[in-house]
């Protein structure tokens, strides 16, 4: 009897128990019965459950909790052609949060997922129409908060059709498709190789110039410096030549021994110099007997 009693204890805490469910703050639950979601009974809408405690029937109700906190949608940058046919990169994002949880369930079946799809074509759908009366100046000059604000305006439908309210949507940034950046760069590249070939010849040419101007200046010194050697030398081979001359009016018969013997000394400097003179030269006129008797 008591086991039954135990039994009986449990299986009312267990239907109490599954009976009971808690919807947290940021979320929203809906209700459903035999898979089909559970209505008010005056209105016939569907049933949303704010925050709290509530019961369902164990076994029969199910109940699907919705995020109803603020979302973030941030995707992967898309294609916008401006009014010049010109294509840019955008790079965007948009906070929004379920307003009417009937509406949302309704459309989305309570997929993040599949709302974030909707909600992406709906905000880019306004961003296409705003990029595509704009030209990339106007765009890159300032009139990003403008394309902005239009963006979200237009973004407000998805209220009504997604049950959805958009809170903001921003541009993070704006580019050239990596095709069309790699044009740009390869252009900016050769003319920067262009500039830099440019200065390296007018580099070049100014070297040439200073350095034919140097060369000039260093012929000339030579030139001069060899002129003046050879005047230098042509003075001190006159002053030479006057002692000499000078020299040679004081005595001239020491003057001839006097060269004599320099030219003794340069002609048997070496040992294995060899000179074929006949003995009657004048050129040992100073070793001859006569020249030693006197």
């Amino acid at each position: 009897m008591k086991n039954f009693i135990l039994l009986i204890v449990a299986a009312l805490f267990v239907l109490v128990v599954s009976s009971v469910f808690v919807i947290n703050e940021g979320q929203r639950g809906i209700v459903f019965q035999f898979s089909k979601i559970k209505r008010d009974d005056v209105s016939g809408e569907m049933r949303v459950y704010e925050p709290g405690l509530h019961f369902k029937i164990p076994m029969i109700e199910k109940v699907r909790k919705i995020d109803a906190r603020i979302q973030t949608l941030d995707e992967a940058p898309d294609r916008f052609v401006t009014s010049e046919k010109k294509d840019l990169m955008v790079d965007s994002f948009a906070k929004w949060r379920i307003v009417d949880f009937s509406t949302y369930y309704l459309r989305t079946s309570g997929s993040l997922d599949k709302a974030r799809i909707l909600l992406k074509q709906k905000i880019n759908n306004g961003l296409r129409t705003e990029f595509g009366t704009r030209t990339i100046s106007e765009i890159v000059s300032g009139d990003r908060s403008n394309i902005m604000v239009k963006a979200l305006e237009s973004a407000e439908s998805s209220r009504e059709d997604l049950g959805i309210e958009v809170i903001d949507v921003r541009i993070k940034a704006i580019n050239l498709p990596t095709e069309v950046s790699n044009s740009i760069y390869d252009r900016m590249r050769a003319e920067r190789t262009a500039v830099a070939k440019e200065h390296r010849s007018q580099g070049q040419e100014q070297s040439e110039i200073i350095r034919a101007t140097i060369d000039a200046k260093v012929t000339v010194m030579l030139a001069t410096a060899q002129k003046e050697a050879l005047e230098t030398r042509g003075e001190g081979d006159a002053l030479a030549a006057k002692v000499y001359a000078d020299a040679y009016k004081q005595d001239a018969e020491f003057y001839n021994f006097y060269r004599s013997l320099q030219a003794y000394e340069n002609s048997f400097n070496s040992k294995s110099d060899i000179m074929v003179v006949k003995p009657d030269s004048d050129f040992f006129h100073y070793l001859k007997d006569t020249a030693i008797s006197r």
